[in-house]
């Protein structure tokens, strides 16, 4: 399985959007500070994940998130867990 999620600082509330094969071991490193794009904003929360069965699929899936409309349907997605946290 390949894994596509969004991962929210809670320092400063920022998403990131990221794909892999070890969803656990990659938040891990968001969290250790080991990954450089995240380095220094965390800790953070998982917020939202997707499975694929393919790794293109979960890259391309990544993509479409950090995308305009990709954004969008996040943010109706989330909607509900947006109004809860701010």
């Amino acid at each position: 399985m390949y894994y596509t999620y969004v991962i929210q600082s809670i320092k400063d509330g920022r998403w990131y959007t990221g794909a892999t094969s070890d969803l656990r071991k990659r938040f891990k490193r968001h969290n250790s500070n080991k990954v450089s794009s995240t380095k220094g904003r965390g800790p953070f929360e998982l917020i939202y994940y997707e499975a694929c069965l393919d790794e293109k699929d979960a890259f391309a899936r990544e993509k479409y998130l950090k995308s305009g409309m990709g954004k969008k349907y996040l943010r109706t997605r989330l909607k509900r867990f947006l109004s809860l946290t701010g």
